[in-house]
């Protein structure tokens, strides 16, 4: 297949006008536009050539939940493959809740022989364990019954059940025992703070000892002010990448566009922080095991706390840029950046020859036209 004409964006985040062949399961070619030619075309003229989105933090869609999986049924998965296929998002991480071991060990062994598996859609990456090592007072959506102190032997046992696919586990660094977690921790995998009450000095040290990743900024964590930045302040001086949910409903238009000048175009990452409602009408739900409601986007808790998003991260990267964030800044930071956070940018997030053949074709709209995953058009 070639893909003529069209703007394409580039592994250092830049827009040229290009052809691209895709041979397999990968992008062969990107050449100057007009010199490839092929049975199969696509002419791209006027349209963008991006690569697929990689969501990092995403509990469910399209009525199913990650952590339905406890049960032994891989059903659940493939429903939200189909669904995030569908909206251009073409891998992701399944995003855990605070729960038991022996819950989350359930959901890891279901899992694993979905991890990098082929068709369906979407691409199931790995794991990004969401809790239990919390701070109850910060605890947000998350069910207090299953909050823990960092605990390194039953993340090993954790380890091993997922099949070494843990690629992000979120600590609150303030607890006891937190600093030598993230220090072992990450040598395994990429660790965030989350769910937090850590002060500047709290959050720099866990920094220092290894933590690389912020869990969707200011969300789940100590405002920032001008005399206490707390963990917003300190991942502006350490931190690799932030985790943005960008729905117009966790941060105001505002601080959207306030993170991207705080942080710069290559450590944020875009994420939808969703659950099974997304995709779905009003109604009733559930996250972790707790009802919510969600009305027109806004999925909370009975008590009103707000329990993730309903929204998909291609309706993320939308809204960004309809809040003024530039189109290449906020496909960067739903591509290359969480692809790079999680360890995976030598195979996803750009349209570069060699890598996995994840590419979309949008309109100026940024809607896509075609959705090519592993080489095949859904």
């Amino acid at each position: 297949m070639i893909i003529k004409n069209g703007q394409v964006f580039n592994s250092i985040g830049r827009f040229i006008t290009a052809d691209v062949e895709l041979v397999g399961d990968r992008i062969a070619r990107v050449a100057p536009a007009g010199t490839l030619h092929g049975d199969e075309e696509i002419d791209a003229a006027g349209k963008y050539v991006t690569p697929g989105f990689v969501d990092i933090h995403i509990h469910g869609a399209a009525g199913a939940d990650f952590c339905d999986s406890v049960d032994g049924s891989e059903e659940y998965i493939r429903t939200m493959k189909k669904y995030l296929g569908s909206q251009g998002v073409t891998s992701f991480m399944g995003t855990t809740m605070a729960f038991s071991e022996e819950i989350l060990g359930n959901i890891f062994r279901t899992a694993r022989p979905l991890f990098g598996a082929e068709g369906g859609g979407a691409v199931l990456r790995g794991v990004n364990m969401e809790g239990p090592f919390f701070n109850k007072s910060k605890k947000g959506a998350q069910a207090e019954e299953y909050i823990i102190d960092p605990d390194w032997e039953m993340f090993q046992r954790l380890w091993e059940a997922s099949g070494h696919n843990i690629r992000l586990v979120d600590v609150a660094p303030e607890l006891p025992g937190a600093l030598e977690f993230i220090e072992k921790a990450s040598g395994l995998c990429t660790v965030s703070i989350a769910h937090t009450s850590a002060t500047y000095e709290e959050a720099a040290a866990a920094y220092a000892h290894g933590a690389t990743h912020t869990t969707h900024l200011f969300n789940a964590m100590p405002a920032f002010t001008h005399r206490a930045p707390g963990v917003v302040g300190a991942a502006s001086d350490a931190a690799a990448h932030v985790e943005m949910i960008s729905d117009g409903i966790h941060l105001h238009p505002a601080v959207v566009r306030a993170v991207f000048s705080l942080f710069g175009p290559d450590r944020v990452c875009l994420i939808s922080d969703s659950m099974r409602a997304c995709g779905m009408p009003n109604g009733e739900y559930s996250l972790g095991g707790q009802k919510v409601f969600m009305n027109d986007g806004l999925a909370t808790l009975e008590d009103g706390t707000i329990a993730g998003s309903a929204t998909c991260l291609a309706e993320c990267f939308r809204r960004a840029v309809k809040f003024g964030v530039p189109v290449e800044t906020a496909l960067k930071a739903a591509t290359i950046n969480p692809a790079q956070a999680v360890g995976l940018f030598d195979e996803i997030g750009s349209v570069t020859a060699g890598k996995r053949a994840d590419v979309l074709v949008l309109n100026k709209d940024l809607q896509p036209e075609h959705i090519f995953i592993g080489g095949k058009e859904l």
